[in-house]
């Protein structure tokens, strides 16, 4: 019979500084036997049933070592076991037939073995263990959380455990309460690395840059952006109200769309317009930085009096554009004809949707639909708008019942709007962002009647 065998892998108890982390203090030795083999026999070893159930499986642990008094020579393999008396019988009898020696043999662990989680449990008093703040989101090389107040005295510890356990962070910050409250975004406190705000993000394959102090942004949001981005179709004009830095302007223009795009903050407006050249969709996109109510009211005039030039299929790489060119250069040293072109589609006058991602407060926007399609300097509309666009408006709501939150959400959507919704209306649950407080986006065809109403 062998006895119980344990190993204590968790770090020792932290006693120092709450604002500082000392990396020296995260030490533990641990003393097991090991085998002593011959390095060619080591598989024997580790495949032997007598034996598998005795060697030791520790997470980041290598099972088979060198021999500190011999690197060169003999391996070790270490067992679970500290001494023989750990051993089965099975286990010891094979050890003693087939292994030049046991010895002890002592593991190291330090600061770099355990994880962030296991070292922020080893320093919080016993009552803020359970929900240990180790999340956090990844934006660039920026990390973000989002601390409660009870965490706030360790705030900078957990800011270096976040950047030492994850290369790729260089900066964290945590979110504060206070939010901007004409631009929306956060305010926040450097709590860990270097105060450089400037990120640059990777999503739906193009590259965004911005400042994440000074504007609004979300990566949770990712799946959402993706979502409306596949509803659009590549010859569709698309009217981005509350459009950031572009995370659904960008991937909508890549996929062919013309978009009419607009952020009331101007560093917002700066970044999107540098995000747009960046990858490539200056031709499609045009950048406005003006009040969201102004913007809906003028868009639909904005792109009957300068059209978009028609999709006239899938953009080409860099590479391909290279190779028309020279095709084309090559043709006509040749005195060849250029190749024939079918006729291109109609100049794309029409609005097919609206994007309103501003859940705070896009619905109390919907008044400014009122009107934008009436007959105004001799222009009939009609014609142009036969097939009405989508709105697709976020919002929040407590109702944490699905249809009880579709009820509460169309009512506002028709108060503001002054019209009846009920042509290809649909709501789709976003996330939750806080336990009494879901996020949604409301999606339906514009009333005619609404379009088209007179305003005084």
């Amino acid at each position: 019979m062998s006895r119980s065998f344990t190993l204590d892998i968790s770090p020792p108890q932290y006693h120092g500084f709450s604002n500082e982390l000392d990396k020296s203090a995260f030490h533990k030795s641990l003393s097991v036997l090991a085998a002593r083999v011959p390095p060619s026999r080591t598989g024997f070893f580790l495949r032997n049933d007598q034996l598998k159930n005795s060697i030791l499986d520790l997470p980041k642990i290598r099972t088979v070592v060198p021999d500190p008094s011999n690197p060169s020579g003999d391996r070790l393999i270490l067992l679970r076991a500290s001494g023989k008396a750990d051993l089965s019988n099975a286990a010891r009898s094979f050890l003693e037939k087939e292994a030049v020696g046991l010895v002890n043999y002592n593991i190291e662990l330090t600061y770099d073995y355990w994880t962030a989680d296991e070292i922020l449990q080893s320093f919080l008093p016993e009552n803020l263990r359970e929900g240990s703040p180790t999340g956090f989101a990844m934006t660039g090389h920026l990390a973000h959380v989002n601390l409660n107040e009870e965490y706030l005295p360790y705030k900078h510890i957990i800011g270096q455990l976040i950047m030492d356990k994850n290369p790729r962070v260089k900066t964290v910050v945590n979110k504060l309460n206070s939010i901007d409250t004409q631009f929306r975004f956060f305010k926040m406190e450097l709590i860990a690395g270097e105060p450089n705000y400037i990120v640059e993000h990777n999503e739906s394959d193009c590259r965004f840059t911005f400042d994440f102090s000074q504007v609004y942004w979300n990566s949770r949001l990712h799946t959402e952006h993706d979502r409306l981005v596949q509803w659009f179709n590549p010859e569709d004009v698309v009217a981005d109200v509350f459009a950031g830095v572009g995370p659904f302007t960008v991937p909508a223009a890549r996929k062919g769309c013309a978009v009419l795009s607009n952020d009331l903050n101007p560093n917002s407006a700066k970044y999107l317009l540098k995000n747009v050249t960046d990858n490539r969709v200056s031709d499609l996109v045009r950048v406005y930085c003006e009040d969201g109510r102004d913007f809906i009211r003028a868009a639909v005039r904005r792109v009957v009096e300068q059209p978009f030039a028609p999709y006239t299929g899938p953009r080409l790489s860099r590479t391909q554009e290279d190779k028309e060119r020279r095709q084309g250069q090559k043709r006509t040293g040749e005195g060849k004809a250029p190749e024939p072109r079918f006729d291109p589609p109609a100049y794309r006058k029409r609005i097919s949707h609206f994007v309103m991602n501003l859940p705070d407060s896009a619905i109390t926007f919907l008044d400014a639909f009122r009107g934008i399609l009436a007959s105004t300097n001799d222009r009939d509309l009609s014609g142009v708008y036969d097939v009405m666009p989508m709105v697709h408006c976020h919002c929040f709501t407590r109702e944490l019942e699905r249809e009880k939150a579709k009820v509460e959400i169309l009512q506002r959507a028709e108060e503001k709007l002054g019209h009846p919704i009920v042509e290809d209306v649909t709501l789709h649950l976003v996330r939750s962002v806080a336990p009494n407080k879901d996020m949604y986006c409301i999606s339906f065809r514009l009333p005619r009647a609404a379009a088209f109403s007179m305003v005084e």
